[in-house]
C-alpha cells in the first residue's frame, strides 16, 4: 500500500512520527487549496507561497495539539487565514500606494462593449472589484462568500464582535453592489 492510498488520519499517524514522505503527501493533497486561500488574502503570489510554507511547518510542528485528525483541512486553513491576514495586515500598515492604482483609468473610450451582458457579470469582475474595497470589507468578504465561513468564526479570527462582523459584511456587501452598478452603469 503506497502512501497515496492511506486516509488522512494515517498519514498523520505517520507525521507525528517524523516520516517525511508522510508529510509531503499531506503537502501533496493541500497545497494548492492553500496556496489559493492564502493569494486571494495577500495579492501577491510570492508572499502567498510563503505563508503556504509556513504554514505547512506550522502543522506539522504542532501535530500533537490536534485534538481530531479528521478535521486537519480545516485546522490547516485555519493557520493559513491567521497567518495571510497577519501578513496581510504587516504589509499594508505603512505600504505606499502608487499614483496608477489612485488615478482612474478609462482603458475604453466608449465604455464597456455593447455586446456585455450586465446580468452575467464574470467572476473576475466581482473579485476585481473586490480588490478595490477597503481592507477589513475586502478580508470579511473574501471569508465569508469566498472562503465559506460563518459570521461567528470571521469575527473570531478577525478579532471582532459577532454583531460588528455582521454589520461589517453587510456593508462590505452594500459597497460592492454600488460598485459593481457604477461599472455596468459606465
Amino acid at each position: 500500500m503506497t502512501l497515496t492510498d492511506h486516509n488522512i488520519e494515517q498519514l498523520i499517524k505517520l507525521c507525528i512520527t517524523g516520516n517525511q514522505f508522510a508529510q509531503l503527501e499531506i503537502y501533496n493533497r493541500y497545497y494548492k487549496a492553500m496556496y489559493n486561500t492564502a493569494f486571494r488574502i495577500v495579492k501577491d503570489s510570492y508572499e502567498a507561497e510563503d505563508i503556504m510554507q509556513d504554514s505547512f511547518l506550522t502543522a506539522f510542528t504542532k501535530l500533537e495539539n490536534l485534538k481530531d485528525t479528521v478535521t486537519f483541512g480545516s485546522w490547516l486553513k485555519r493557520i493559513v487565514i491567521n497567518n495571510s491576514i497577519y501578513h496581510y495586515k504587516k504589509s499594508t500598515k505603512y505600504s505606499e500606494v502608487p499614483l496608477d492604482d489612485v488615478l482612474y483609468k478609462v482603458e475604453d473610450p466608449d465604455g464597456i462593449s455593447s455586446d456585455y451582458e450586465f446580468t452575467n457579470l464574470k467572476a473576475k469582475q466581482v473579485l476585481e472589484t473586490m480588490k478595490t474595497l477597503k481592507e477589513s470589507y475586502c478580508v470579511s468578504l473574501t471569508l465569508h462568500l469566498i472562503e465559506g465561513f460563518d459570521y461567528e468564526e470571521i469575527s473570531e479570527i478577525m478579532n471582532i464582535t459577532y454583531a460588528n462582523c455582521r454589520t461589517t459584511i453587510s456593508r462590505a456587501k452594500e459597497s460592492l453592489r454600488q460598485k459593481l452598478q457604477l461599472i455596468a452603469e459606465y
